[in-house]
């Protein structure tokens, strides 16, 4: 076969590729040749998976390990750890209105359909009966004993970790930093909140508050 008719064939052969691998759909992904090579099919995390001896999906993690920024509160859930954590423990974070806000915010979303806007046990799910309502921030007594508006940081921190009587945890939902700003919020509703310090300010966090996250 001469030059000519091998270029030729070859510029038809080129020609039919582009026209038949242009379509009218611009959503249409076209053809793809062994996808596999590039894209490898996920299993549904519930899944039976016969990668594994266990035949699932999903594995649990290998024993000793931590996710990335994960930080330690080394207080159990226990009335010891609760009275520990309420005696060492303080809020390492800046008390700043935007802090706080934030606090408001979670507050919101997390505590409020028990709790009450304004903390006093008065929330959405205690309204129509589904739960007795629990005590006031500002002027009930908690069942660890003393006025709630009494609770320090370590002791509402813990609360919120680990739950008490009918509330559950909330390390799952929250991480630690949130539950800082919602313990924040909760001593505005105390009534026990200081002013807090602007939001443009340069202060840092004070070195004696480590002990807050776990060590």
């Amino acid at each position: 076969m001469n030059k000519p008719v091998v270029f030729l064939s070859s510029l038809a052969c080129l020609a039919i590729v582009l026209l038949t691998s242009c379509g009218r759909d611009a959503n249409d992904p076209g053809t793809e040749f062994m996808p596999d090579m590039y894209r490898s099919p996920a299993y549904a995390v519930y899944s039976a998976n016969p990668n594994f001896t266990d035949s699932l999906t999903m594995q649990t993690p290998v024993k000793g390990t931590i996710p990335r920024g994960y930080t330690f509160f080394s207080y159990p859930s226990t009335l010891e750890g609760y009275e520990a954590a309420g005696r060492d423990v303080k809020n390492p974070l800046l008390f700043t209105a935007e802090n706080l806000a934030e606090g408001q915010r979670l507050y919101g979303i997390f505590c409020t359909h028990c709790h009450g806007e304004a903390g006093q046990g008065d929330g959405n799910l205690v309204a129509i009966g589904k739960f007795p309502p629990p005590p006031s921030y500002s002027a009930g007594n908690s069942s660890r004993g003393g006025l709630v508006k009494d609770l320090s940081d370590g002791k509402i921190f813990h609360t919120i970790t680990y739950g008490v009587n009918l509330m559950g945890p909330h390390a799952s939902q929250l991480n630690p930093e949130e539950r800082w700003k919602i313990t924040m919020y909760v001593h505005q509703l105390q009534g026990t909140a200081a002013t807090p310090v602007g939001a443009d300010s340069t202060a840092t966090k004070d070195s004696s508050n480590a002990t807050a996250m776990a060590k």
